[in-house]
């Protein structure tokens, strides 16, 4: 009986690494020339499309040439399956790699110089974020052009969930969102639905789920197009789109509270304004904060001000030393476990308290890796 135990918990671990060990598959990626449009497809459907670091090495070079060749005049970017854009980087997979360091040294590097490349792509870059959008997948979306939003759209940043930290340039682009909005999003990890992802300006674009193949069709047909002719065609579906079009954002009666209460500059004032406010919503807030890892409340907060005021490399650089020193730590590989591996939804965050977090602490998350840092 007990060699059978021991066979079946090794055929779990298998499992699970199998299923992390799934990253090198070809097909995870599919990237297409159809029409006047580079196409890709982020195509690991059961796995929500999940980034992997062998997806970031295809995507990468492609979205390079794409800019170059002048027989290309815009790039598409969506995911397999119907269910998710694409809900995140495969942190279980980095996480299971920590012996090999290489591993989460490269994945952060290579995803943030992604996340740069759709930035500052040439060519109009329109993202179909239908489905789960969330960490990496907003990584992929957020900083391109165009995004596109469905009734079906759920975006969140839940990295405060796992020990880690709303990367992917966030701190670049939630402290630009209305108010404090994204300051609240980036610590909560609030979960969007529908039009409030283009209400909260994560899209610029929304468009109802049945219209989306018309949609990529019409973008493919073009003959030539100017940015003109692609936003035209994107105008035109999201002004025919009647999906609680009247409904005001959900935010819309918190907005205030959200302002005052998150403009603190540390998370024990937040904590403290939240009390002092006293409301369902504010009491339900604090309820959400107290599950987070003390650690990436605290260095999430401080990377939101000051990405406030840098460029996007900058903060991409900040970032990547923030994900560093998250693999060192305990906090990150404790919220894997709890979230996604055992699914006890119980982390046993050390420090267990912010107050037990200390600047000091927080300071070394930020400090520079010397020659190690990211450079573009």
């Amino acid at each position: 009986m007990e060699r059978f135990n021991a066979f079946k918990r090794t055929n779990i671990i298998l499992q699970h690494l199998r299923m992390s060990k799934h990253t090198d598959v070809a097909g995870d990626v599919l990237l297409e020339r159809k029409g006047c449009a580079g196409v890709i497809t982020l195509n690991r459907p059961k796995f929500l499309n999940a980034l992997s670091l062998n997806m970031i090495r295809q995507i990468y070079p492609q979205l390079k040439r794409w800019e170059q060749d002048p027989e290309t005049f815009l790039i598409i970017i969506k995911g397999a399956g119907g269910k998710a854009f694409c809900a995140g980087g495969d942190v279980r997979a980095i996480s299971e790699a920590k012996k090999a360091k290489q591993m989460s040294q490269d994945f952060f590097r290579e995803e943030y110089m992604l996340n740069n490349a759709v930035d500052s792509c040439q060519k109009p870059y329109v993202a179909l974020i239908h489905g789960i959008t969330m960490g990496g997948g907003v990584g992929l979306s957020v900083h391109g052009q165009f995004r596109v939003a469905s009734e079906k759209s759920l975006f969140a940043m839940p990295e405060t969930a796992i020990g880690l930290f709303p990367d992917v340039g966030g701190g670049y682009f939630l402290p630009r969102l209305q108010g404090k909005l994204g300051y609240f999003l980036g610590l909560t990890g609030f979960r969007l639905k529908g039009r409030d992802v283009y209400r909260a300006g994560i899209a610029t674009h929304f468009v109802d789920s049945e219209k989306f193949s018309m949609l990529e069709e019409d973008l493919l047909a073009l003959k030539s197009p100017s940015e003109e002719n692609i936003m035209d065609v994107l105008e035109t579906y999201h002004a025919e789109s009647k999906i609680d079009k009247d409904k005001s954002f959900i935010l819309e009666e918190h907005m205030d509270k959200i302002n005052s209460c998150f403009s603190a500059n540390t998370m024990e004032q937040i904590i403290e304004n939240l009390r002092q406010d006293g409301s369902s919503f504010a009491l339900e807030q604090l309820k959400v904060i107290s599950k987070m890892s003390p650690t990436s409340l605290k260095i999430t907060l401080r990377q939101l001000i000051e990405g406030s005021s840098k460029t996007l490399q900058e903060v991409l650089t900040m970032e990547y030393r923030l994900s560093q020193a998250c693999m060192e730590g305990h906090d990150f590989h404790e919220g894997v476990r709890a979230v996604l591996i055992d699914k006890d939804q119980s982390p046993k965050w050390k420090p267990a308290s912010l107050k037990e977090v200390t600047d000091e602490d927080v300071n070394n998350y930020f400090k520079s890796l010397g020659s190690s840092d990211l450079k573009f």
